[in-house]
């Protein structure tokens, strides 16, 4: 990732954060975006300012996404890398979820990504660059509590396996990266059934994948331009039983969730 320019939405803590640093630390010219500026700011301090731009930019507005990518574009010149990160989570029953989370999460995990892609992929494909979605297991199993969280993400696989598809011989890499349950602060912001903020994780932080071994895996699936990545030993069990015994996966992850502290499951 020498010297390529790459764009990191949500890079303000969790995995985005990791992937700033990840990618700095190989080299990239790093364009990080959240919400929170003083965030990125925090992150960058002690960086280079040449190696780097951080922008305050909402995703789910159309207008940021644009912006974001044209001041990409007018420091550095061209786009290599555009990893679209940002998401939101969430946890409540459909039965009991107002369908306005659900909205929200689709204008975080699947509009954000349509809007920064299609504005990144004029200059990825002059650069034949790398489009990366970071997706997670959810994106392939449905995961039970997460309606929306799920529902986006599989929206968020169509959308970029459809990309691939229609530029496979432009010389354009899509990469759908798929974490399993990772140490990030997206379940301490994941949306009850009201919207409002779920607080405390419900799970046991320290036995998850840490967002820096995320980080350093996807942009390793970058640098090797590979189409699909699937972290964890139990996200790739649960994708690859999937495949050939959906119905048994169907209780195997519901008495998963089931065991969690505070489960939605009455």
């Amino acid at each position: 990732m020498k010297d390529k320019v790459t764009i990191i939405t949500g890079a303000s803590s969790g995995i985005g954060k990791a992937l700033a640093v990840e990618a700095h630390k190989r080299g990239a010219k790093v364009v990080l975006s959240a919400r929170r500026k003083e965030m990125l700011d925090e992150i960058t301090s002690s960086w280079n300012t040449a190696d780097y731009i951080s922008l305050q930019a909402d995703v789910t507005r159309k207008e940021d996404c644009r912006r974001l990518i044209h001041a990409a574009f007018e420091h550095f010149g061209r786009i290599d890398v555009m990893i679209n990160n940002a998401g939101i989570s969430m946890r409540a029953l459909f039965e009991d979820v107002d369908v306005e989370v659900i909205r929200k999460l689709f204008d975080t995990n699947f509009w954000g990504t349509v809007y920064c892609s299609k504005y990144a992929l004029p200059y990825l494909l002059k650069t034949k660059g790398s489009l990366v979605g970071v997706s997670s297991v959810a994106g392939y199993k449905g995961l039970p509590g997460r309606t929306g969280y799920s529902a986006s993400k599989f929206a968020m696989h169509g959308l970029l396996e459809v990309i691939r598809i229609e530029n496979m011989k432009k010389g354009l890499h899509v990469l759908i990266a798929c974490p399993g349950f990772t140490a990030s602060n997206i379940r301490n912001v994941a949306l009850s059934k009201d919207g409002s903020s779920q607080g405390e994780t419900p799970l046991d932080e320290s036995k998850l994948m840490p967002a820096e071994t995320v980080a350093a895996c996807i942009c390793t699936a970058i640098e090797k331009r590979r189409d699909r990545i699937i972290l964890t030993a139990m996200g790739k069990m649960t994708v690859m039983l999937n495949k050939f015994f959906p119905k048994f996966m169907d209780g195997m992850v519901y008495n998963h969730m089931a065991k969690e502290q505070d489960s939605p499951f009455k």
